[in-house]
């Protein structure tokens, strides 16, 4: 997978997020950002970051800073910085706050092939953006079939048995004002150490099924803001038809504290039983509304537990 990401596709995913323009005339736009090569014993490269000659970054950003250190230093150490930055071969160099590299540099450049890229922005925008996105395209991914929406804020997966009414629910929830991120096979990546996201596949980006209906666009139909592109997912919401349910009396004081792994990380799941007359749009607000006040330390389940025991240590006293 590494092998496939190359400068060129950086460059076209974010020319326009970060206003990338080519500052070298010849550059080799084909290089793998992270070659895939036989296994090594140190730490692996890092990515992206500031100008680094000690553990060099594979795309080396320099500001402002940076290039006023380069330009003020004499020529013959002039001469080793640059030959210690371009025998590390970087996959490409990122001027940032409209800075321009001096001739010496650009001349290293051309002889290396190396790509130089310029941008008005800073170079810790830059740094922050491209590192968000390199390191969820590189890391660890799960498909889960199901629906993946924004729901008050929070992420919340949508799974159950084919043909359950997912789609029809997710439409339901987009009416009343809630954003759609994937339906049918939203990706999940491992985005921090402790926290997973989901995003869209390119292919599926915008549209929705609807039995019935067919494929849907959904912004075309509600709007840019009924769309999402990643969000952290914070609760998966299980639909069942209720023949299948057989809950013990506790899930049904609280049924949030089950959870599920998804890329060895535990998830809350809520399992939500179907049948007439249950409006499910109204019920997994409240699901999503109750697992706010969890995450904010808050249980009801335990609040009416404390309560009642209260009142019978206060009856048998």
């Amino acid at each position: 997978m590494a092998s496939k990401l190359t400068v060129q596709d950086v460059f076209d995913s974010h020319q326009k997020t970060l206003e990338l323009y080519w500052l070298s005339h010849s550059h080799q736009t084909g290089q793998a950002i992270l070659e895939e090569t036989q296994p090594q014993s140190g730490p692996p490269p890092n990515l992206v970051g500031y100008l680094n000659l000690i553990r060099p970054n594979r795309i080396q950003v320099l500001g402002e800073t940076e290039t006023r250190y380069l330009s003020g230093l004499e020529a013959d150490i002039c001469e080793d910085t640059l030959r210690q930055l371009f025998d590390a071969r970087p996959a490409m160099i990122i001027f940032a706050c409209s800075t321009q590299p001096r001739d010496a540099l650009r001349q290293w450049a051309d002889n290396t092939s190396t790509p130089l890229v310029g941008t008005s922005l800073t170079a810790r925008r830059v740094i922050e953006v491209l590192d968000f996105h390199l390191n969820s395209i590189l890391s660890r991914k799960q498909i889960i079939h199901g629906v993946f929406m924004e729901v008050l804020g929070l992420g919340v997966l949508l799974t159950g048995p084919s043909g359950v009414g997912k789609s029809e629910l997710a439409l339901e929830l987009l009416t009343r004002g809630h954003r759609l991120i994937a339906d049918d096979a939203p990706e999940f990546f491992q985005a921090t150490p402790d926290t997973v996201h989901g995003r869209c596949p390119d292919l599926l980006e915008d549209f929705i099924e609807v039995r019935g209906l067919g494929i849907l666009n959904v912004r075309a139909m509600f709007g840019d803001n009924a769309i999402l592109s990643d969000k952290r997912l914070s609760l998966i919401i299980r639909l069942e038809h209720i023949d299948a349910q057989k809950q013990s009396p506790l899930e049904r004081l609280d049924s949030t504290q089950r959870h599920v792994e998804v890329l060895n990380m535990e998830i809350a799941e809520v399992v939500l039983p179907l049948g007439p007359g249950r409006d499910l749009a109204i019920i997994i607000e409240t699901a999503v509304r109750n697992h706010a006040l969890h995450l904010r330390g808050y249980n009801s389940a335990q609040d009416f537990i404390k309560r009642q025991r209260k009142l019978i240590n206060k009856n048998t006293s």
